[in-house]
């Protein structure tokens, strides 16, 4: 294993110094470190974080790989500075069965890029109507402890109260759709004036905050973990934060997409801006900002959602929802959180590495910098520029809702355990 000494790299946006990281460890920290052999990286100006860590990523392995394989979008994660991220169930076959989720977990291993950690469903085939093999996805050697729907809402409250019932038993947690399918029944985009002008069938945010609601009752009356995806309202923000005061177990997640975007994109009628839950107003994105800020939301999740040409490039209604995120995702939270003095880079590691990782349990990420600990570490250029260009993405889609979008932040090196995944920012495999 290569022994590499990082010059002069800023922990956390901190002091310059030198972290040595041997046998896939950080050795030693300090000024002026020398190491007979060791491969220098010079990172004088960049910022040292722990390797992010992403709680919602497609990696539509099996079943979709004409969209995006384990090994594609390992490899987008590792160029986003990610060392974790979950592979959510809504795959072809669903990863329902102790099985899929080893198949995942095997193909993200053989990779190497990236720890591949896989979601399991909540529901035989998403399919709402009864209970997955949780337990025995929790006891595979993929040691699965998300469980998710996603795309699909635990609409029925019975069955959600007996899945978070159930997971308590391994310390396992169900990350909820939020969305009452009854309220969404066709619709294209945010409920709202716009929508009604542009002629497209609203999506009312009540739709989302009634099943939060729900789900944090539900949580606080069984004692169980209750994780909600890609929150997208003002409302939702203040359940979330009514919920915390009173010491219910709840964790929530905001997506890139809707820290800086807003539904005046539908107005272009370009379906790469179509997703799910949809872009929202300029009030609820600041909320949404609000709500990372002061931790009432715990963690930054991509939902990168890989598709085919065919799947976005056609009329609105029929394209299907969702936008590619990992390689821009540190981007867009310097853009929006970092550059107007909302979080300072500890809180960046915390809001995209520490709490992603204690939410997953991940026992080897979201570490802190510091001799004896994991060398999974992302360095980060925080004064660079570019504008996103969709053909150079490592993933198989090119769906990003980015395109042509001048973004800071450049990750110039990615190390997982030791190894580095990333180096001049390229991949090494």
């Amino acid at each position: 294993m290569t022994t590499y000494l990082i010059k002069g790299a800023r922990p956390l946006g901190g002091a310059p110094a030198d972290i040595l990281v041997t046998d896939g460890r950080i050795a030693a920290i300090g000024d002026s470190l020398d190491a007979t052999g060791a491969e220098v990286v010079q990172a004088a100006g960049l910022v040292a974080l722990p390797g992010l860590v992403d709680l919602h990523t497609h990696l539509r392995e099996p079943g979709r790989e004409d969209a995006e394989t384990v090994q594609t979008g390992s490899r987008a994660a590792a160029l986003g500075g990610f060392t974790a991220v979950h592979a959510m169930a809504n795959t072809d076959p669903v990863a329902d069965t102790a099985g899929v989720v080893e198949q995942v977990w095997r193909l993200g291993q053989e990779a190497g890029l990236v720890d591949v950690v896989p979601v399991g469903a909540v529901t035989v085939g998403l399919a709402g109507e009864r209970l997955a093999e949780l337990g025995a996805m929790a006891d595979s050697a993929a040691r699965v402890r998300v469980f998710s729907d996603d795309g699909h809402c635990v609409a029925d409250p019975a069955l959600m109260r007996r899945a978070l019932e159930y997971v308590k038993a391994f310390d396992g947690v169900i990350a909820q759709h939020a969305e009452e399918p009854r309220l969404t029944a066709g619709a294209q985009m945010h409920e709202g004036d716009r929508s009604a002008r542009l002629g497209l069938t609203g999506w009312p945010a009540a739709a989302e905050e009634a099943i939060i609601a729900r789900d944090v009752l539900l949580a606080e009356h069984v004692g169980a973990r209750l994780h909600v995806c890609h929150v997208s309202t003002a409302g939702s923000v203040e359940i979330l934060r009514w919920a915390k005061s009173r010491g219910v177990r709840v964790t929530a997640e905001v997506t890139p997409h809707h820290l800086l975007l807003t539904d005046a994109c539908a107005e272009s009628y370009d379906p790469v801006f179509k997703v799910n839950p949809p872009l929202r107003t300029d009030a609820d994105v600041e909320a949404l900002r609000a709500g990372l800020a002061d931790g009432t939301i715990d963690a930054v999740g991509t939902d990168h959602a890989p598709h085919a040409v065919e799947d976005k490039e056609s009329e609105w209604a029929q394209a299907r929802p969702g936008m590619l995120g990992l390689e821009q995702a540190l981007s867009v939270v310097i853009e929006t959180m970092v550059e107007p003095g909302r979080l300072d880079w500890a809180g960046v590691a915390d809001r995209m590495s520490v709490r992603p990782a204690q939410i997953g349990r991940l026992a080897d990420h979201g570490r802190p910098i510091a001799p004896g600990e994991p060398a999974n570490l992302v360095l980060v250029d925080p004064t660079a520029r570019a504008a996103v260009d969709p053909a150079a993405l490592a993933s198989r889609s090119r769906n990003s809702p980015y395109a042509g979008r001048e973004l800071p932040g450049r990750v110039v090196a990615t190390f997982l355990r030791g190894t580095a995944t990333v180096l001049d920012g390229k991949a090494t495999r």
